[in-house]
């Protein structure tokens, strides 16, 4: 049986948290990575709030922690209830329905199986609170791709947000094993399923990672219509260029735009599976708005 890694899913946790609320704070920063370095002040005045991609994540990671396993009528649950006691963390437009409503007691499943004309939603919101899970699996990819799925699905019926966390996942186990950089995207695409997340991954994974980041953001997209498949394509790539360089990798991520808090996120949550925070400058850790208090608990 699988011993999950516990120790690098909460070190994923906490560099999803980061990205998230560094990518949030990009909004109301200068768009320049030196202009920012110029004066500290603007990382001492905090604190960077993160947003819905943490809430879920802390949902999702609790989760783990109590139970070994997604279960997915107590994860839609926690996410409801995580919501109904703090809506105001920019969830996206379809989720505050989706989560009122099961809150208000309808099942999950017909929640989100009548969703944008009974396809479902192929948002980013599955993807953006993954990567804790692919690290606690990490030691079997089987599982990571049969729990990640089924984190999924609770929110997002569609098979492309599917898709897009498992890939996240899946990158997020690889990082902890000791991928190298050059073949966490072919790993990473072995285990996507065909669709067009898959398609976006193809193209990065021929991409060189001397091409500018915006260019690959040309291609693929960097979250701007917050899809899955507009958005976690470049995240992988962004997170495999960087794979041992946390603030570059995020530094990196966010200078394209896009959907800055849930790519940064992504990344975090990727990259810190792997290297932890201890590379992170002091003054962003102390700028970011802490994690509640059972995640100190829980190392």
């Amino acid at each position: 049986m699988m011993t999950p890694n516990r120790a690098a899913a909460l070190r994923s946790l906490r560099g999803l948290a980061l990205g998230d609320a560094f990518g949030e704070t990009w909004f109301f920063q200068p768009a320049d990575k030196f202009a920012w370095l110029v004066s500290e002040r603007q990382a001492r005045s905090g604190p960077w709030p993160w947003t819905d991609d943490t809430a879920m994540a802390l949902s999702l990671t609790r989760m783990l922690l109590e139970h070994g396993e997604v279960r997915q009528d107590e994860l839609a649950a926690a996410f409801a209830n995580a919501y109904d006691a703090d809506p105001y963390r920019n969830y996206g437009p379809s989720m505050h329905g989706v989560l009122r409503a099961i809150f208000e007691g309808e099942h999950w499943r017909e929640v989100t199986g009548r969703q944008f004309g009974g396809q479902g939603s192929w948002g980013n919101g599955a993807a953006m609170r993954v990567a804790p899970l692919g690290a606690w699996f990490s030691g079997d990819l089987d599982l990571v791709v049969a729990q990640a799925s089924a984190s999924a699905e609770v929110t997002h019926a569609h098979p492309e947000a599917v898709a897009g966390a498992v890939a996240v996942a899946v990158a997020a186990a690889l990082a902890v094993a000791g991928t190298a950089p050059g073949e966490l995207i072919g790993g990473v695409l072995a285990r996507t399923p065909d669709g067009e997340v898959a398609a976006g991954l193809r193209r990065v994974a021929r991409l060189p990672f001397d091409r500018h980041q915006s260019w690959v953001a040309g291609e693929v997209g960097c979250g701007l219509r917050i899809s899955a498949p507009d958005t976690v394509p470049y995240a992988v790539w962004c997170a495999a260029r960087h794979l041992d360089d946390l603030p570059e990798a995020l530094w990196t991520t966010a200078s394209v735009g896009g959907d800055i808090d849930t790519t940064c996120a992504i990344v975090g949550g990727i990259v810190a599976a792997r290297t932890g925070l201890a590379a992170a400058p002091a003054t962003w850790l102390e700028a970011c708005e802490p994690l509640p208090e059972w995640v100190a608990a829980a190392h």
